[in-house]
C-alpha cells in the first residue's frame, strides 16, 4: 500500500472536521443570538427617557429663556395735506399740420406757359398757379363766342318778324334752338380751356413746385403743393382712459419745440380708436394768422378738464403695491397700514397732483418703503424739516 503523504492527510482531516461542524447547526445560533441581542438592547433603551448628546441643548424642553421680545411698531412720518380743486391736466404729445394740404395736378397734357406764383407765395381761392399752352383751344373759345353773337342777332330778327306775323313760329323756334346750341358750344370749348389751367382750390401758401416754366408734362403730373395753416392743427393721441375728460370746444395749451406756447380748441376727437396703440386721434385747432406755426413740427399738447378735489404731494412719497399699481400707503385710525391707488391729476414742478386718496388719510412720507398694507405702525406728524427736504426733492426732479 503506497504511503499517504501528509498534506493529502491534512486535507482528509480538515475536510471532516467541517463536515461534522455544519452537521451540529451551531453557524446560525451565533447569528440569532446577536440578532436578539440587538432586539432586546433596543426595547431597554425604548422604556428609558433619551438622554441629549453632548454639547447639545436638551430641545424637547421648551426655554423660556430663549423666546424673542415681540418687534416695537415702526415709527413713520405722516402728513394730512390739505385738499384743494385742481384742474385736470391730460399731457400728450404730438405734431402740428396743415388745416387743409392740396396735392394740384394737371388734367390734360401740355407745356407750361404761364407760371405765376413760386414757392411760399400766399393765394387765394381762384387765383391761376400754372397754365399750358393752348392756341388751338383758345381759337375755339373765339370762334364760339362769335358764333353764339351771331345767333342771338338771328334770334332778335326773327322775333321782330314773328310780332309782325311775317315768319312762321317754325322759323322762330329754330333760332331760339340755334341760340342754345351755339352757348352750349361756347361752354364747352371754354371748358377744354379751363382744363390747361390749375387754380387755387383753397386759401393758402404754396409750399412746392416741382415744375419749371416751360416744361413740358403729363395729364395727372403734380405740378404744385398748397397749404392751409391758418389755423394749423396741433394734433395727438389720448388714452382710453382719459377720453371722458375731454369734448370739443374744449380750450388746449401747446408747447413748441421751440418753446413757443399758444392756445387752441378741441375741434376734433375720434370715436375709432387705433388697433395698434388702442388711443383716440384729437386736433386741436390753433389761430395762425401770420403762419409763423409750420406744419410738421413736435408739440406737447396740454387738455384741461373738468375740476377735481385732489391733494399735491412730492413724488417720492408714490410706491407700488403688492400688485404692482401705483399710489400712496397711509395710516388708518386703527394705526395700521393701508395702500390707495391713485389718480394722477397733474404733474407740476412744485410736486404731484393726485386724486382718490380718503379725506382723512394720513399719508406716509417717510418709510412708506419699509411698511406693508396691515403693519402696525406708530405715526407721527412730519416736522417741517422733512417736508421741505421732499419738496425740494420734487422740484429738484422736474429741472
Amino acid at each position: 500500500m503506497p504511503k499517504i503523504r501528509f498534506h493529502k492527510l491534512a486535507a482528509i482531516v480538515v475536510l471532516i472536521g467541517f463536515a461534522a461542524w455544519m452537521g451540529t447547526g451551531e453557524f446560525s445560533s451565533v447569528g440569532s443570538a446577536a440578532d436578539k441581542s440587538v432586539a432586546a438592547n433596543k426595547q431597554a433603551d425604548a422604556g428609558k427617557p433619551a438622554q441629549p448628546e453632548a454639547g447639545k441643548p436638551d430641545i424637547t424642553k421648551p426655554n423660556e429663556a430663549q423666546a424673542e421680545p415681540k418687534a416695537a411698531p415702526r415709527t413713520v412720518a405722516v402728513v394730512t395735506p390739505p385738499r384743494k380743486t385742481f384742474a385736470r391736466a391730460i399731457r400728450i404729445s404730438g405734431l402740428t399740420e396743415a388745416d387743409k394740404r392740396a396735392v394740384l395736378a394737371t388734367r390734360v397734357n401740355g407745356v407750361i406757359e404761364k407760371l405765376p406764383v413760386k414757392q411760399g407765395d400766399h393765394v387765394k381761392t381762384g387765383d391761376l398757379v400754372l397754365m399750358l399752352a393752348a392756341e388751338e383751344k383758345i381759337s375755339n373759345v373765339d370762334n364760339a363766342k362769335q358764333l353764339l353773337v351771331q345767333r342771338k342777332a338771328e334770334l332778335d330778327a326773327a322775333e321782330r318778324l314773328a310780332k309782325t306775323g311775317n315768319l312762321p313760329k317754325l322759323q322762330l323756334d329754330t333760332a331760339r334752338s340755334n341760340l342754345t346750341l351755339a352757348q352750349s358750344q361756347l361752354d364747352t370749348a371754354q371748358a377744354e380751356l379751363d382744363r390747361n389751367e390749375v387754380k387755387a382750390p383753397f386759401d393758402g401758401v404754396i409750399d412746392r413746385i416741382p415744375v419749371e416754366l416751360g416744361s413740358s408734362v403729363m395729364q395727372g403730373g403734380e405740378v404744385a403743393t398748397i397749404l392751409k395753416l391758418d389755423p394749423v392743427i396741433a394734433r395727438g393721441e389720448i388714452s382710453e382712459r382719459d377720453l371722458r375728460y375731454v369734448k370739443i370746444g374744449d380750450e388746449a395749451d401747446v408747447r413748441l419745440v421751440n418753446d413757443q406756447k399758444v392756445t387752441g380748441t378741441v375741434r376734433y376727437i375720434s370715436r375709432d380708436a387705433s388697433a395698434q396703440t388702442r388711443t383716440f386721434r384729437v386736433e386741436v385747432a390753433i389761430p395762425n394768422g401770420d403762419g409763423s406755426i409750420p406744419a410738421g413740427m413736435t408739440a406737447e399738447i396740454t387738455l384741461s378738464a373738468e375740476p377735481t378735489n385732489a391733494v399735491m404731494l412730492p413724488r417720492s412719497v408714490v410706491t407700488l403695491g403688492d400688485k404692482g399699481d401705483l399710489g400712496i400707503r397711509a395710516v388708518g385710525k386703527d394705526d395700521k397700514v393701508a395702500f390707495f391707488p391713485i389718480d394722477l391729476v397733474d404733474d407740476t414742478p412744485h410736486g404731484l397732483v393726485l386724486g382718490g386718496i380718503p379725506q382723512d388719510a394720513r399719508i406716509i412720507v417717510a418709510g412708506q418703503e419699509l411698511v406693508k398694507e396691515g403693519d402696525l405702525v406708530k405715526p407721527v406728524e412730519a416736522d417741517q424739516a422733512t417736508i421741505s427736504k421732499l419738496i425740494g426733492e420734487a422740484t429738484a426732479g422736474t429741472q
